[in-house]
This record gives structure tokens, C-alpha cells and sequence, in this order.
């Protein structure tokens, strides 16, 4: 069983008194059947688990009224065996997109406060219109990603002190044994293909076989595009096909910027007006994440920020290489981290801070000075560098040094490099220690 963050956020928001529901949100097959079910079948002496998929006929449970006696009376009538002792029982209502009834239903759980509810749902940014009243106030939303590297050290059989050593000469900023550097770095290129779906880095640990892993992906790319068969408007699902499977042609440009014309090979009529929903569609599905571009590198960060440029990335790495074609793993396992202008390794950092902060930033000044991520990092605005290749040299860095007093820490994290800082004060770090920011 794969060691997840979100359980200690379970164990957490079962001790509250007074506490909302939770609604567990995230991208398909992230595990949040799994880890729900774990943790209500360890925790309570009485367990109710309804999936609105699965089973359809359940979603009349929650037509009508839908005040808390209501409730109870027809869920004891529906599910006689199951013991419903105040606060001894937790309600697990799954794929609760599929009853938008239920989702409203939360705010009288939540007032009663008898039982403890838990929903999860993996397409919600898609049915709120479907909402009548959402419970606000009584529900906390946690999103959950893909696995982080350390989650994917944990299985790897990392031990957490181990960990430990290597964050505090993070934190430290001093030298790290180069032994240590090479066994963190070399799980850090097997995450980077196999990405952080549970049950496919699962069959990694399992098999030690890319090809499975690489079989897996393909499949779920495949449930990816029959979701949007499956779920997306009629005259939409073509343009959001095209938006998704541009992505890698999107990321392997020098400037990475999202550019709606490059989609239909660069047609000057084909902009944001005719596909800007069907990419907000893949980020409400939680497949890929925005990162947008600031007017300045000047805290607070969100108030420079343009929502009109953005890069589009992958929630998950290893899906946006199965996207490739063959032969990319094996020049990943051969170190080539720098093949796709570098896309790929700018990826799996913006997956790393994705899983630590709200939103992704970067700073690009007329494609002539680019920043790969700019962060508030203890209430100072950082700017950050991941380099692949060979060519570490950091002229935007140095840029930011003499022309941008509003930054006040810069980062750069690269291939084969042990920790130091130089006479600049721009601190390098190996790309693994990405997960400690």
C-alpha cells in the first residue's frame, strides 16, 4: 500500500469538533477510492460506502427534501445492515459528481453533525451548474495529485530519515554525499517516467517493467480522451481532443507560452475565442494545470499575474511522456533529460510546486528574459531556474540579479551538481531537491 499525504489531512479533520464535510476532488485513477476506503474502514466502527456510478438507483436517495431526518430515514431504509451510530460512522459518497444532489445534501450532514460524510468526485469542475446551492461553509475541499517524488520515495522503500539528511542540506545550503546524490537522483529519472498514478507506479515497484508502465499510461491517456467522449458538449469534444494532444508539441517550443494557433497549425483565425474553454475543460478535469505569466516578479505575486499567458502542463509527467513517441524513455533513462527543448523536466518541477502551492507563476519579458517559476517562498518573491542539458549557465538569472530588485532569492536546480552557493547568491541545488521547496 502506497504511503499517501492526504492521510495525515484525514486523521486531522476527524478529530475536529464541528467539522465540515470533506470533498476529496482530483483526475481520474489518483487513488481517491482507495485511500478513502482505507482510511474509513481503519477509523470507524461503522462504514457506508455509495457510488453514484456504479450504482444510479442511489441518486434518488436525494431527491426531494433534503433536511438531515430525510436523509437518515431513507438511507436506513436503503442500507438496513448498516449501523448508523452517531458519531461512530462515516459516510463515503463516491463519484458524487454524478448526483449534484448529494453535493447540496452536504450542508445538512454538516449542520447535524451525527455522522462524519467524506465525497469524492473526479470530474466536479465540470458539474457545478448542475448544483442547485453548494454548501458553502460545510464542505473543505482538498485536491488530491498524482504521487509527489517523496511520496514516490516512500514506495521506492526510502526511509523518511534518509529524506530528512537530504532536506536539511537543502535547507542548510551545504554539500550532500555525492553517494546520496546519486541514489536520490536516480529515482528521480525513474519518477520522471513513471509519473505518480498510483496503481502504475505501483506496477513499477511491483515488476521493475517500463513497458507495463508505459502499456498503463497509454491506457489511461485512453480513458482521458473517452471521458471527453463521454462528458464533454457535442460541438466541444474535437476541440478539446486537439488541445490535449497539442500539449507536447506546446512544451517542446523554446518559448513555451500557450499558443491557442499553434493548435490548428498556426492558422491566424483559429485563437482563444474558439478554444479557450476546451482547455479550461482539461484543467477542470484535473489533467493539466495553468501556469501563468507575471507583469512583474514583485510580491504579492497574484496581483501581477496575466491571465491571458500561460503555459499549459501535465499533471502528471510520466502520462505527457507515454503522450510521445517511442523512444523517449530510453533517452530519459540515458540522462538526455534535455530532449523536448527541456519540457519535460519543466514539467515535473511544475508538478513538484503544483503539490506545495496554489498556483504556478513564471515571468517572461518579450521571450527575451524567461523565468521558469517565480514563488513567495517565506514571504519573499523567488526566481527559479531547472536546467536539463549540459548548458547551465544562467543569463536570465543574472538578469533578474541586476535589472529586478524585487527579487530577493534565486534558485537554479540542475543536473549534476552537488549544493553551493556562488559569489552571485544564486543557490544551486541537484533537480531532485525540487520536492523540498
Amino acid at each position: 500500500m502506497l504511503k499517501r499525504k492526504i492521510t495525515d489531512k484525514l486523521l486531522e479533520w476527524k478529530t475536529e469538533s464541528n467539522k465540515p464535510c470533506l470533498l476529496i476532488k482530483g483526475a481520474r485513477q489518483v487513488g481517491k477510492t482507495f485511500i478513502i476506503d482505507s482510511f474509513a474502514k481503519e477509523n470507524y466502527e461503522n462504514y457506508l460506502y455509495v457510488n453514484f456510478e456504479f450504482y444510479p438507483e442511489y441518486r434518488s436517495i436525494f431527491d426531494g427534501n433534503l433536511d438531515f431526518k430525510t436523509l437518515r430515514f431513507k438511507l436506513e431504509a436503503t442500507f438496513p445492515n448498516v449501523n448508523f451510530v452517531p458519531e461512530k460512522t462515516v459516510l463515503f459518497l463516491d463519484e458524487i459528481q454524478a448526483c449534484p444532489n448529494a453535493r447540496v445534501a452536504l450542508k445538512a450532514f454538516a449542520l447535524n453533525g451525527a455522522f462524519d460524510v467524506i465525497a469524492s468526485g473526479s470530474l466536479l469542475g465540470l458539474s457545478y451548474k448542475d448544483i442547485s446551492s453548494y454548501p458553502v461553509g460545510y464542505e473543505r475541499v482538498i485536491e488530491l495529485a498524482p504521487l509527489d517524488f517523496e511520496e514516490f520515495l516512500w514506495g521506492a522503500g526510502f526511509k523518511a530519515d534518509l529524506i530528512a539528511i537530504a532536506r536539511e542540506a537543502f535547507v542548510q545550503k551545504k554539500e550532500l554525499n555525492q553517494y546520496l546524490i546519486d541514489r536520490f537522483a536516480e529515482q528521480f529519472k525513474y519518477y520522471t517516467l513513471v509519473g505518480g498514478m498510483p496503481k502504475i507506479v505501483d506496477t513499477f515497484f511491483t515488476s521493475n517493467s517500463l513497458s507495463k508502465v508505459l502499456q498503463m499510461q497509454r491506457a489511461l491517456i485512453e480513458n482521458y480522451m473517452t471521458d471527453i467522449a463521454k462528458y464533454a458538449k457535442q460541438s466541444d469534444k474535437p476541440k478539446i481532443n486537439k488541445c490535449f494532444l497539442s500539449i507536447p508539441s506546446q512544451l517542446a517550443k523554446k518559448n513555451k507560452k500557450f499558443a491557442y494557433t499553434d493548435i490548428d497549425g498556426g492558422k491566424p483565425n483559429n485563437g482563444a475565442r474558439q478554444y479557450e474553454n476546451s482547455l479550461d475543460w482539461l484543467r477542470d478535469a484535473g489533467i493539466v494545470h495553468y501556469c501563468y505569466n507575471l507583469n512583474e516578479p514583485a510580491i504579492p505575486l497574484i496581483s501581477n499575474i496575466k491571465l491571458d499567458c500561460f503555459k499549459v502542463y501535465m499533471r502528471d509527467t510520466g502520462l505527457l511522456i507515454a503522450m510521445l513517441e517511442s523512444g523517449v524513455q530510453r533517452a530519459i533513462m540515458e540522462q538526455d533529460f534535455y530532449i523536448n527543448e527541456g519540457g519535460i523536466v519543466e514539467n515535473i518541477c511544475a508538478a513538484e510546486i503544483a503539490a506545495r502551492y496554489e498556483r504556478i507563476m513564471y515571468f517572461d519579458r518579450k521571450s527575451r528574459l524567461e523565468i521558469d517559476f517565480v514563488l513567495n517562498i517565506d514571504g519573499l518573491a523567488a526566481a527559479i531556474e531547472v536546467k536539463s542539458g549540459g548548458n547551465t549557465k544562467a543569463k536570465s538569472l543574472d538578469s533578474i540579479i541586476e535589472n529586478y530588485k524585487t527579487v530577493k532569492r534565486y534558485i537554479k536546480f540542475e543536473k549534476n551538481c552537488n549544493i553551493y552557493v556562488d559569489e552571485k547568491n544564486i543557490e544551486h541545488y541537484p533537480l531532485f531537491m525540487i520536492m523540498f521547496l
